[in-house]
């Protein structure tokens, strides 16, 4: 792991000269650089320590691929037991290999660190509620959040920003700033100590998993920013109160206001971030949404808008949208409401003027919200990862049922076949010998000849009874409603589609008549025709996956459905893929479409391709209830 120099991490912000005669400043500057290389000095040691205890436990490890948990796209997962050649930076690296914004993470270093400083220095300006004496303690400090996104996410490079941030925010941000001799230790200590947590949590032995996929992720992240906030907000404190820029009796509130703010900053930014770049936000402009939205708005108003007294008790109004964001939307829902909740606080806060004592009972209520809503947000979205593996549990079991009866059928078909069509061989065989013989026996080759005939028609009715056993009944068919067919297909695919990050939209034309048709078999069809193109688009790689199912009235006698997808399309020298056993997938079995086509067929429609669109585009037609009921 490189080294970093703490020396030219100061010089290059543009803060390494002091005029002369500033003794004391000079010193403090040797000071913090002093800690700051002994910090660096003491995480190489712990990596180079951590690379020998794994390269020593893998060499006597029979199966070295085991157990180290490294992260793999599209998001990040508990796989695998690191060879001994790799170092432990790599597991950091790695981590930053599952962001989602692979844009960003291929910019150099010192662009993203020159982003986040930005950043920071905006969000502590725009934080500024009700500081301290013009210390910026404020309870309300969304750029400990972010300091924690970019270590977390570009790994230990980015520490040395942490240490630069919070000193060139204040420098830029505030009217009168402490001297040097507290300023840069102050800096040193913010940056120390959230540098610390962040480089705990990216520890292989913690196992942290930063896009928070699991409910252990995010207790860990709440537990170690707790721990830290608490070492920076009275370490800082006592810095201030030591170098006489705070007095002694503000020891208590000054660190409880720090505390909070940190805190807060952390849960309100840290969630929502991480999974923004790790595996995207799963929010969509929908009406659910902008109702919940427009329900903390409008717990937002009655807070601030009714008597003093009523406030705090009203404050829990705000539970009801953020749990209902929570149960409905996961922990990527109730993040981005956090978010929307603190920043109408913050707007009421400044807009009704309240005193610095009841914006501090704010934010520790909001603390409580927050930490309730994103536990209830991560069990719920865990709860849905746990369903999502039993139901790709069950589709494999019943894909292993399914060959396991085609098997079965297969053999009952030869086994069935074989025995009748043997003896017609044998009585052919007979026949041919008897004719070929000087005095043919006509008699006995005629009635061999008849015993082969009525083996043959024995196979025939064979084959006859079987087509009865699987042929489509006609009985379970009804009029139905061809808006609802789709809904509910689409409902069966919805987790092959969020495996596969793919949008489906469909529409139905207005005052379109139903169809008589057995449900199940053409939701299975549909279903069928929509699982080939979410296959298609997760082979070919893509993050845009669309496909599109429309459903309008060919003519006055039919009802035309239509899919169609941005996949990669039917291959050119792939001529004809209705021919049964016939398919490119890797686990295909060949029998979809013509499955399809024959179910399609036998209800009176008809099924075809679009090979010149875009994609694959699969077409099928159903005759209209009424059409069939007068003939």
């Amino acid at each position: 792991m490189p080294r970093y120099n703490a020396t030219q991490a100061l010089s290059g912000s543009g803060l390494g000269y002091l005029p002369p005669g500033r003794q004391p400043e000079i010193k403090a500057i040797r000071i913090a650089v002093t800690f700051m290389q002994a910090f660096f000095e003491a995480i190489d040691r712990s990596d180079r320590q951590q690379s020998a205890d794994l390269k020593t436990s893998n060499a006597d490890d029979p199966y070295p691929n085991d157990d180290v948990w490294v992260e793999t796209l599209p998001s990040i997962g508990r796989i695998g037991k690191m060879e001994s050649t790799i170092e432990i930076e790599a597991v950091s690296r790695r981590r930053s290999d599952a962001i989602a914004f692979q844009r960003l993470y291929a910019l150099p270093r010192d662009a993203v660190g020159l982003g986040y400083l930005a950043s920071y220095v905006l969000l502590d300006w725009v934080s500024s509620v009700h500081p301290i004496m013009s210390l910026g303690i404020s309870p309300w400090n969304p750029g400990t959040g972010l300091g924690f996104v970019i270590v977390l996410l570009f790994g230990r490079r980015m520490i040395p920003y942490l240490f630069i941030a919070p000193l060139l925010a204040d420098v830029i941000n505030l009217p009168t700033w402490p001297p040097w001799s507290i300023e840069i230790p102050a800096a040193a200590l913010i940056g120390g100590g959230y540098a610390a947590a962040s480089s705990f949590l990216l520890r292989p032995s913690v196992r942290f998993d930063p896009a928070l996929t699991s409910l252990r992720d995010l207790v860990l992240l709440i537990l170690v920013a707790m721990a830290s906030a608490s070492f920076v907000a009275l370490s800082y404190v006592a810095l201030m109160i030591a170098g006489g820029a705070l007095p002694i009796e503000e020891l208590a509130a000054a660190t409880l206001r720090y505390w909070v703010g940190d805190l807060v900053g952390v849960m309100v930014v840290t969630p929502l971030a991480l999974i923004a770049l790790t595996r995207r936000l799963a929010i969509c402009a929908s009406l659910e949404s902008m109702l919940q939205t427009a329900a903390i708005i409008a717990a937002l108003a009655l807070i601030f808008g009714l008597a003093q007294e009523q406030q705090f008790q009203l404050f829990y109004l705000l539970f009801m949208p953020i749990v209902w964001m929570a149960v409905r939307a996961g922990l990527d829902g109730v993040s981005f409401g956090i978010l929307v909740t603190q920043i109408g606080l913050i707007v009421g806060v400044e807009l009704y003027g309240k005193e610095p004592h009841d914006f501090l009972a704010y934010q520790l209520l909001m603390l409580i919200l927050a930490i309730t809503g994103l536990v209830a947000g991560a069990l719920v979205t865990e709860r849905r990862r746990i369903e999502f593996e039993l139901r790709l549990h069950r589709e494999s079991l019943a894909r292993t049922a399914r060959r396991g009866n085609l098997g079965e059928l297969a053999a009952a078909i030869a086994h069935e076949i074989n025995q009748p069509l043997t003896a017609a061989g044998t009585y052919t065989r007979l026949v041919t010998d008897a004719l070929q013989e000087r005095d043919p026996d006509h008699v006995m080759a005629a009635e061999t000849a008849e015993k082969a005939a009525a083996q043959v028609e024995r196979a025939a009715e064979v084959v006859r009874r079987l087509r009865a056993l699987v042929r489509l009944d006609r009985r379970g068919r009804a009029p139905c409603n061809v808006e609802r067919m789709i809904s509910e297909t689409v409902a069966l695919c919805q987790p092959a589609i969020a495996r596969s990050r793919s949008v489906v939209r469909w529409s139905a034309a207005a005052n379109l008549p139903s169809v008589l048709v057995d449900m199940l078999q053409i939701e299975q069809t549909l279903l069928n025709i929509v699982r080939n193109s979410i296959e298609a688009i997760e082979e070919s790689d893509r993050r845009d996956g669309v496909i599109n199912i429309e459903a309008a009235l060919k003519d006055p006698h039919a009802v035309e459905i239509r899919v169609a997808d941005n996949g990669p399309g039917f291959p050119p020298d792939f001529t004809d893929p209705f021919v049964p056993f016939t398919s490119r997938k890797k686990e295909g079995l060949g029998i979809g479409l013509s499955l399809c086509r024959s179910i399609v067929e036998a209800h009176g429609g008809r099924l075809w391709l679009n090979r010149q669109a875009q994609g694959a585009q699969v077409h099928f037609t159903l005759p209209v209830a009424e059409e069939i009921h007068h003939g």
